[in-house]
């Protein structure tokens, strides 16, 4: 783990030493490689992933069959 260290400046006050750290801490990227161990996703095990092939084989072959029947497949309207 990195550790950040700042020294107070000769007639520095406290909330400029502390913005220093702040900015400090930031560039070292430690909030970041925190965040990133603490919000972190599992894998997905190998019968999660086998299944979602399978439905999107299944999606994919409905689509096509819809497209030879000349109907045009529905598309999922966005949020944003």
């Amino acid at each position: 783990m990195i550790n950040v260290k700042v020294k107070s400046n000769k007639g520095e006050s406290s909330i400029s030493l502390l913005r220093r750290f702040s900015k400090r801490v930031q560039g070292a990227r430690i909030l970041a490689k925190a965040k990133k161990i603490r919000f972190r996703e599992r894998e997905e095990s190998p019968f999660v992933k086998k299944k979602n092939r399978l439905r999107n084989i299944e999606k994919r072959k409905r689509v096509e069959k819809m497209i030879k029947m000349g109907i045009p497949p529905k598309k999922k309207k966005r949020r944003f």
